[in-house]
């Protein structure tokens, strides 16, 4: 169920500290933790501590919504790349490139990112 932590979902482990991040940034609705293959100088993924399989599901909760791209927007502050450029990256789908079904933004930054993207 939307919302609702599910116990084979590896950032619902990373948001009930069953499972190690190096977490930068956590509130009330969100964690923000360092991308273990990170695709730019800053790669930082920011999560919902509640569960959402993707971007299109978190959509029936704008308020999360909300709280999701404001903390990704915080991490940018916190790692400098506000000024510089930053891009916030949500994949959605198998397709898409999504391997882990909880929704999550990639925060990139710290070098140029090109358009289009691969």
């Amino acid at each position: 169920m939307a919302g609702e932590p599910q116990a084979d979902c590896l950032f619902c482990k990373i948001v009930a500290g069953e499972v190690p991040a190096t977490v930068v940034r956590e509130d009330e609705h969100t964690v923000a933790f360092r991308d273990i293959n990170p695709q730019a100088p800053t790669h930082v993924l920011v999560v919902p501590k509640a569960h959402y399989p993707n971007a299109a599901a978190l959509a029936a909760d704008p308020g999360l919504s909300a709280a999701l791209l404001a903390a990704a927007g915080e991490v940018a502050t916190q790692e400098k790349i506000d000024e510089s450029g930053y891009r916030i990256v949500f994949n959605t789908g198998a397709g898409a490139g999504q391997t882990v079904f909880h929704v999550h933004a990639h925060v990139l930054g710290g070098r140029g990112l090109q358009w289009p993207p691969g």
